[in-house]
């Protein structure tokens, strides 16, 4: 059964409440969401907090990896004396201090199996119980598994990735639009990591946020979501370019 607003929280929200796109059916619809975020690093941690801080109701927070020091520069949700502690930890406390309404599950699990019958059912089932998932992850192998697993349970997923001063973003909603496979296949490049790259701090904050945004506008309906879509980001440039995915691809996953 579907929560409405309290008195309360319809006055925390107003400035998202008066908004025609918004308007109380739209921040009812984040109350009542379940919003499932894969990898708490860079861009988990900026989408989390603007999630959270927008009132989404629910989030799943997975991760299984600790917080360094060379985190801090960019993951800015965690501060010193969380290192060394649990990232999905760490990242519950300091929501739930921002929010105490959201309620937060957190799994400390590896996502890292090399396909989807080597993952646990309770990582399964967070995916098939999400109304959007966030890719947050930094390698391909799991942004691959995450397609996958999103497409067959039929959950829409919003991806993320920076590096350097390079940012992209996809949309992939299963049945309505092209799958992030498509794009893999248009679009390989080197699985490259922070460590070994580099990443200036403020561009993964500014994708991490601009994924919480996409996904508020799924679950709000909006009509012009960035669908068939690489969205990328060049901090130097200061562009924003968009590029339209061709037909033709024949991707066995989505039918396109």
């Amino acid at each position: 059964m579907s929560e409405s607003l309290t008195n309360q929280q319809a006055m925390r929200y107003n400035r998202h409440i008066v908004l025609p796109k918004v308007d109380l059916d739209g921040q009812e619809a984040l109350l009542n969401a379940n919003i499932c975020i894969i990898g708490i690093g860079g861009l988990g941690t900026a989408a989390a907090t603007s999630l959270c801080a927008s009132g989404v109701g629910s989030l799943t927070l997975i991760d299984h990896d600790t917080v360094e020091a060379t985190n801090l520069p960019r993951q800015t949700l965690f501060c010193e004396k969380d290192v060394g502690t649990n990232k999905v930890e760490a990242a519950k406390a300091r929501l739930t201090a921002i929010n105490s309404d959201c309620d937060i599950t957190v799994m400390a699990e590896p996502f890292s199996a090399s396909d989807a019958a080597k993952l646990s059912p309770a990582l399964k089932q967070a995916i098939e119980n999400a109304d959007v998932v966030l890719d947050c992850t930094d390698n391909t192998d799991s942004r691959d598994l995450i397609n996958v697993l999103c497409f067959k349970l039929n959950t829409p997923l919003v991806s993320g990735a920076a590096i350097r001063f390079e940012g992209q973003l996809f949309v992939a909603i299963p049945g309505e639009s092209r799958c992030y496979a498509c794009l893999r296949t248009l679009f390989e490049s080197p699985d490259l990591s922070c460590v070994e790259a580099g990443i200036f701090s403020p561009v993964v904050n500014i994708v991490g946020t601009y994924q919480a945004m996409l996904a508020m506008q799924v679950l709000m309906d909006f009509d012009n979501i960035p669908k068939n879509t690489l969205m990328t980001f060049d901090a130097l440039s200061h562009e924003w370019r968009n590029w339209k995915l061709p037909k033709g691809v024949n991707c066995e996953l989505c039918a396109c």
